[in-house]
C-alpha cells in the first residue's frame, strides 16, 4: 500500500501577534528604547497624579472632580456631567454669639448643591441642600434632596440619622462641564472596554517618540 507523509504542524511562535501593528512595533523595538518609553509612560502617570494632588490641595476636597451617575438632579445636571468641587471645612462655633442664622451656617446655604457620602454606600450622591442649621452644640446640620425627587433624602441616610454633617460632605459644586463624563460611565459599566482602552493608550505612549 501507499504511504502518506504528514507534514508537522507549523508552530506560529507568536507570529500572529507580531503581525499586529502595535504589538509588532513594540516587539521589534530595541530593549533600550522600550525602557526609555516605559520611563516616559511612568512620567506621564506621575504627572497626572501630581496634577490631581494639586487639585485636592487647592479645592480642599478629597475628590475635586466627580461625574454625575444618575438623573436625580435633572434638569440642573444630566447623567455624565463632570462636576468641579471645593470644600471649606465647616468651623464649629465656640459660643452662642458665633452661631450663624439657619440657612447659612458655616458656609453652607440652602440651594447649594453638594456631593456627599453615606455609610454603607460606595458611590457619592449629588443633591441640593434644602435645609441648614446650627445645632445646639454648634455643629452644622444639612438636609438634602434631589431636584428630580419628590421627597428629601432622609430615607437614604443611616438608621436614626435625620441630618448630614460636615463629615459626610465631599464638596460643594462650583462648576460643571456637560456630558464629558460619559466616557467614564462607559468604561465603568464595561470593564473589558476599560482594559482595552488603557492597553491601547499605553501602547501608543510607548510608540510615541521624538523624531
Amino acid at each position: 500500500g501507499s504511504t502518506h507523509t504528514m507534514k508537522p504542524a507549523h508552530k506560529d511562535g507568536g507570529g500572529f501577534l507580531r503581525k499586529l501593528p502595535l504589538v509588532g512595533d513594540i516587539v521589534n523595538m530595541p530593549v533600550r528604547e522600550v525602557l526609555l518609553q516605559v520611563l516616559q509612560l511612568a512620567m506621564v502617570v506621575c504627572s497626572a497624579l501630581a496634577v490631581w494632588k494639586a487639585l485636592v490641595v487647592v479645592s480642599g476636597s478629597d475628590s475635586p472632580v466627580v461625574v454625575v451617575l444618575s438623573g436625580s438632579m435633572e434638569p440642573a445636571f444630566q447623567r455624565g456631567d463632570l462636576l468641579l468641587l471645593t470644600h471649606a471645612k465647616a468651623r464649629r462655633a465656640t459660643h452662642s454669639s458665633e452661631y450663624l442664622k439657619d440657612g447659612e451656617a458655616n458656609g453652607y446655604q440652602v440651594g447649594d448643591i453638594i456631593v456627599f457620602t453615606l455609610d454603607g454606600r460606595d458611590i457619592p450622591i449629588v443633591h441640593r441642600i434644602i435645609r441648614v442649621h446650627t445645632s445646639a452644640d454648634g455643629n452644622v446640620k444639612l438636609l438634602t434632596k434631589g431636584d428630580w425627587n419628590k421627597f428629601d433624602d432622609r430615607e437614604l441616610y443611616g438608621r436614626n440619622q435625620l441630618w448630614l454633617d460636615d463629615s459626610n460632605v465631599i464638596g460643594t459644586v462650583r462648576a460643571h462641564v456637560p456630558f464629558i463624563g460619559q466616557l467614564t460611565i462607559l468604561l465603568n459599566e464595561n470593564p473589558k472596554i476599560k482594559f482595552v482602552v488603557l492597553g491601547l493608550i499605553a501602547a501608543i505612549v510607548l510608540l510615541t517618540q521624538e523624531r
